[in-house]
């Protein structure tokens, strides 16, 4: 865990990714001397909700570790851990792997910062603060049980260097148990609406806590939440599909939250996490693309023909999730490209760039498209499941669906039971590809092992500990099994 022990409040003091850092004054003063105001409250709040933008790598391993996508790249050498990841040939030494753990680490030491000094100081609208630092730290655990299973659990208090030869590996359920604690009390206080775009809400705590009841089939819990959030009338399918994705159109109707990024602060590829832009929209894009709309990157997370196939016929939704790069090549004369590794001739056109920013630093790496990591439709979609699943109303499971369908402008589903299941698992895929939902979707569900290749039941459910951090612990804690 020394990998995030460093990463001391951004509120106090922003660090460049260089030596300046060997400049600034003693960490310690400042850290057990600060919150004596709102505004040092707010200011470290600001710091925790800054490694939200570090998951963006989360979101596109989601996709390639399935079966939607495959890794691209220019070669099969080109960044080996996310080629690792696809091929299901990861072990316990893997960038990417180790990066996740890190950065995750890294916003909950940040919330815990804030949780450790909650009753310093009062003031009004404190209460605010503490319920979006929980919420943030629940969804910084869910990202770490999701990919690793069992992990090291501390609440309200930072981690001292020297503690990681002493803290354990908590059981996932009891990592559940706080993140539902945690979300519970989130949404309690948080408000219907945020004072400011992009802090969390009632109803992103809400659907966040369904989301991770689904995850433990929870039905009867997952369920009743999720309603409420439908019930709401807070939020609604945003009717043209064709323009959700698009940067003129964040934070709308249908989202419910959203990690937010900017293209106004530049960055390289010596510290990603550091980017205030959304790093895998860069990954994603078109490599070596002149022509309209888009802009160039680097070909990763390449949608197959299968994901491509998997739309109904007519389906509104196909040509706005995924770019066929020759149809539109063969639409607009001035397009030209290079084929990547493993080219299938489809893109994530959600998350690729778009003309118009202000390329600043490196232009694949400050893309100011925002995550839209709880969509309205995801929310119908896992209500839809937890009815269905946990056999409570396959009437209303219907009508979440087709609430879905119909906007794609697709016919009613009316079977029942196993089969409305099924249609509800196809339904997530398609509305949901490049969203970084579908590994953990067929991993829940137990449909990995027939669905990706090369997946082992009993070791493929979660990722290795990186190793880095098993020895920083004096090797006391077991490797995840298979690895």
């Amino acid at each position: 865990m020394k990998k995030f022990l460093f990463v001391l409040v951004s509120s106090i003091v922003l660090l460049a990714c260089s030596d300046d850092f060997v400049d600034v004054d003693s960490f310690d003063e400042d850290s057990e001397n600060f919150f004596n105001s709102e505004e040092e409250y707010q200011s470290a709040l600001s710091s925790a909700y800054d490694l939200l933008q570090s998951t963006y790598l989360n979101v596109m391993l989601g996709e390639i570790a399935s079966d939607n996508t495959l890794a691209g790249g220019e070669s099969a050498t080109d960044s080996p851990g996310i080629q690792e990841i696809d091929d299901m040939a990861h072990f316990n030494v893997n960038q990417q792997l180790r990066d996740i753990w890190g950065w995750m680490y890294g916003g909950i030491y940040r919330t815990n910062y804030i949780l450790e000094f909650q009753d310093k100081i009062d003031f009004t609208g404190k209460d605010l603060i503490l319920a979006e630092a929980r919420f943030l730290r629940a969804y910084y655990y869910f990202e770490l049980v999701k990919w690793f299973g069992d992990v090291p659990l501390t609440i309200d208090r930072r981690i001292d260097f020297g503690e990681q030869n002493t803290i354990d590996r908590a059981p996932k359920s009891d990592v559940y148990a706080q993140i539902e604690d945690d979300l519970v009390l989130a949404a309690a206080t948080l408000p219907v609406t945020a004072a400011d775009v992009g802090r969390a809400t009632k109803g992103a705590a809400q659907a966040l806590l369904g989301k991770v009841y689904l995850y433990q089939d929870k039905f009867a819990e997952a369920a009743p939440i999720l309603e409420e959030v439908i019930n709401s009338s807070t939020y609604d399918l945003l009717m043209d599909y064709s323009t959700m994705f698009e940067n003129d159109n964040e934070n709308n109707i249908e989202s419910v939250f959203e990690v937010q990024y900017t293209d106004q602060e530049g960055a390289g590829f010596d510290c990603l996490q550091c980017s205030e832009g959304n790093v895998a929209v860069g990954f994603n894009g078109i490599r070596n693309y002149s022509g309209p709309l888009f802009e160039s990157g680097f070909s990763f997370n390449i949608p197959t023909q299968e994901v491509y196939d998997a739309f109904e016929i007519n389906d509104a939704r196909q040509d706005v999730a995924i770019l066929d790069i020759n149809a539109w090549a063969d639409a607009n004369a001035d397009v030209s490209f290079v084929e990547g590794f493993e080219h299938t001739g489809y893109y994530n056109r959600k998350y690729i760039a778009r003309q118009g920013d202000a390329n600043i630093g490196d232009a694949n790496l400050t893309n100011p498209n925002n995550y839209r990591s709880i969509r309205f439709a995801d929310v119908l979609l896992m209500a839809s499941e937890a009815l269905n699943r946990g056999g409570i109303s396959d009437d209303r499971a219907q009508t979440y669906l087709n609430r879905v369908r119909n906007r794609a402008t697709l016919a009613n589903v009316n079977a029942t039971g196993e089969s409305l299941t099924q249609a509800i698992y196809q339904e997530r895929r398609v509305e949901l590809v490049g969203e970084g939902h579908r590994f953990f979707d067929l991993v829940r569900t137990g449909r990995a092992a027939q669905e990706i290749d090369g997946f082992q039941t009993g070791k493929h459910e979660v990722f290795p500990i990186p190793l880095i951090e098993i020895e920083l612990t004096g090797n006391r804690w077991a490797q995840n099994p298979g690895y």
